[in-house]
């Protein structure tokens, strides 16, 4: 880390600042992965925290290396582009499995399936 001295200020403020933020999301994700009480609120914290704080965290990466100019940033913008394509089908695969697990053992704290040719009803419905 030898390059790093030679950072400027206001370059080394930023990667701070976005490293911060980065492993701060990423902290809050793990609490609330540990601390919500179902698995489908267990599973939406991480997804934004794994998202935004990776993101926090590639950006710190691309600032960083591309004031030095050691190389170019095209390997922080790819773990970009594929943490953010790939966290929220991941979520929603591990929730539909979910679903389907608990429908399947007939748990009556989630909802049934409904067909679509049933006319929808509820309270915003006029029920």
């Amino acid at each position: 880390m030898d390059h790093a001295v030679d950072l400027p200020v206001w370059a080394a403020l930023l990667v701070s600042f976005f490293l911060v933020v980065g492993s701060g999301l990423t902290l809050i994700g793990t609490i609330g992965f540990s601390r919500l009480p179902s698995f489908y609120e267990r599973i939406h914290a991480p997804t934004l925290g794994t998202s935004w704080g990776t993101g926090g965290i590639v950006m710190a990466s691309m600032i960083f290396f591309t004031v030095l100019a050691t190389r170019p940033v095209i390997h922080e913008i790819l773990i970009g582009i594929f943490v953010t394509v790939t966290t929220p089908v991941t979520l929603m695969l591990l929730a539909r499995a979910a679903l389907h697990r608990d429908r399947a053992e007939g748990n009556p704290d989630v909802l049934a399936e409904v067909s679509p040719d049933e006319p929808k009803r509820g309270p915003a419905l006029g029920e």
